[in-house]
């Protein structure tokens, strides 16, 4: 039995496949259209998912959308009719493409429509969310939230999972999120692409949480979840223009002109940074945190677990994160890689095979090695078209056919203070590199954060690096740390680590760390241990394989990467490239 998950006309655009209960593949759109956030309809990342399976389309039984258009029909309609005509007819437009998603699909995989044979099933935005943390989680009872900006008409929803079923038992609607405040306030601090977020939850420990009582009076808790003052918005009364057709998403200004008057000036994209942003941002941060653990707390009381499951673009806030185990009773924490939109489509897939055709669960996602994999062949093809280039930029080629020489040469060159590009095995899903789309690093070296930013990166400044630790070892090096294989969590450096470790210490002594098995990733934690042979530090930086684009998938988009930055270093399955 077949389900293909799919999360479509929406940011992260996704697919996901499920054969026998069991996850086979998932991806994002944007790693094949090398758009970030590529909304539209996922025809690349849905190809790539039937051809990981070894499946046509004409063999799927089911197909699971992350949408119900049908979901909160009432609501919606009194929230169109009373806008701008335009709004109403986005809204028309949108929910007939989700309706039936076969059409599309068919397209995308350039058969007959008639060949879509599979039953489709119309799963809504938070349920998927909460199914994409609970039913692949490795909890047989646990609370689950999914909180974000919003999808289906809310921002939240909670509830109870047991076994493969998730009672829900409350949900904020629109307007109301603490997902489109934390947007609102990244907007109006000059980070106005989709997805900045997290930039503002990087600069928020360079400043102190000055406008905190004032924030506390825009968003607030209430009986049924919590409220936003709307004076400060725009998106429940003028209606936010917001582009899912196709390519980049973008949407438009979500604040009013009150939060102008109250807090001052927004931010142009190029304007210097002044410590009243700083402040901000920490406010921001402040205030949110303070309303997700009295959600949490209340949802605790609800369903007396121990255990708890996120999803939702709030999810993906590591900092509140790491403080969950220490602000509220829950004792244990599970946030799927692709916490966001892109997880809806497993999300989708996963409630299908269980709810709908009421099959038991056999699947518990541990490591996020879900994309497309490449043979070492495919990178000599695509070195010997390049040979020539690479010769005049000064590159020497070589080949490594012994994982531990290969680990060994590549820790040596790291303690040496190289930057190293390693591209090995199946893609990462979600947004993390997690050592296969990696850019490595030694944690060591002080500078080396500032070199990344200015030679590979070319991002923000006060944007940090994250440590990639031997899991055995994160207790050594961080204080209150729980296994974290897909670095979605942020915890304080051991106070006696953090000189030993200044490349992935953030300016508060904290790191966003992943732990590293060698059940889940047996050659990365080889190359963790070699670093450890080499220096005694168990740790590398390890940032995202790209340049501003999203994390590279191919081998040809690794060189292209590597040969336009000052990579000292790359390394492609058993071929090692040399700067010299």
């Amino acid at each position: 039995m077949i389900v293909l998950g799919i999360n479509a006309y929406h940011g992260d655009a996704s697919a996901a496949i499920v054969v026998d209960g069991l996850l086979v593949a998932a991806a994002e759109e944007e790693r094949f259209n090398r758009l970030k956030h590529a909304a539209g309809f996922p025809a690349a990342a849905a190809r790539y998912c039937l051809e990981a399976a070894g499946v046509g389309i004409g063999d799927v039984d089911h197909i699971a959308v992350s949408h119900n258009p049908h979901a909160y029909l009432a609501r919606k309609i009194l929230f169109a009719v009373s806008r701008r005509p335009r709004v109403l007819r986005d809204r028309i437009t949108h929910a007939v493409r989700i309706r039936d998603i076969r059409p599309a699909l068919a397209e995308s995989l350039d058969v007959d429509v008639r060949a879509v044979r599979a039953r489709q099933h119309r799963v809504e935005h938070h349920r998927s969310h909460m199914a994409s943390a609970f039913l692949v989680s490795p909890f047989e009872e646990a609370a689950c939230l999914s909180i974000d900006g919003f999808g289906d008409f809310l921002s939240a929803m909670w509830g109870h999972g047991r076994g493969v079923d998730i009672r829900v038992t409350g949900k904020v609607m629109f307007p109301h999120s603490v997902g489109t405040f934390y947007t609102a306030i990244t907007q109006y601090l000059g980070f106005s692409s989709y997805g900045d977020e997290y930039k503002v939850m990087g600069l928020a420990p360079y400043g102190e949480p000055e406008f905190l009582p004032e924030f506390r009076r825009i968003l607030q808790t209430d009986g049924s979840g919590y409220r936003l003052d709307l004076d400060y918005f725009l998106h429940h009364t003028a209606g936010i223009a917001m582009t899912w057709d196709s390519g980049q998403p973008v949407i438009g200004r979500i604040y009013s002109d009150a939060l102008v008057r109250r807090f001052g000036s927004a931010r142009g994209r190029d304007e210097p940074i002044e410590q009243r942003h700083r402040n901000l941002a920490a406010s921001l941060q402040a205030v949110t945190e303070e309303v997700y653990f009295w959600l949490l707390d209340r949802l605790h009381r609800q369903t007396g677990a121990r255990a708890l499951c996120l999803a939702g673009g709030v999810a993906f806030n590591s900092v509140a994160n790491g403080k969950i185990r220490s602000h509220t009773p829950f004792t244990d924490v599970y946030i799927q890689p692709a916490a966001g939109d892109a997880g809806t489509a497993i999300g989708a897939a996963f409630d299908t095979w269980h709810r709908a055709l009421g099959r038991p669960r056999a699947f518990v996602m541990n490591h996020a090695y879900w994309g497309p994999t490449f043979n070492d062949e495919v990178a000599r093809v695509e070195v010997r078209q390049r040979a020539a280039e690479l010769r005049d930029r000064g590159c020497t080629v070589s080949e490594c056919g012994d994982p531990d020489v290969l680990c060994r040469h590549t820790a040596d060159a790291l303690a040496q203070g190289r930057i190293v590009g390693w591209f090995q095995g199946r893609m990462e899903w979600g947004p993390r590199a997690l050592g296969n789309r990696s850019i490595l690093a030694d944690p060591r070296r002080a500078e080396m954060k500032d070199i990344l930013n200015a030679r590979i990166k070319r991002r923000e400044p006060f944007r940090p690096f994250c440590p990639s630790i031997v899991a055995e070892r994160a207790p050594d090096y961080f204080d209150g740390s729980y296994p974290d294989p897909f670095m979605i969590t942020v915890y304080p450096v051991r106070a006696d680590k953090r000189a030993e470790i200044p490349a992935v210490t953030h300016i508060d002594g904290t790191g966003r760390l992943q732990t590293v098995t060698a059940d889940t990733n047996p050659l990365f934690h080889r190359l963790l241990c070699a670093f450890n042979a080499r220096t005694g530090v168990p740790i590398l930086l390890n940032t995202s394989f790209n340049e501003n684009e999203p994390i590279v998938c191919r081998p040809a988009e690794a060189l292209d990467c590597f040969l336009r930055t000052k990579m000292d270093m790359l390394v492609v399955g058993s071929l090692v490239i040399r700067r010299e």
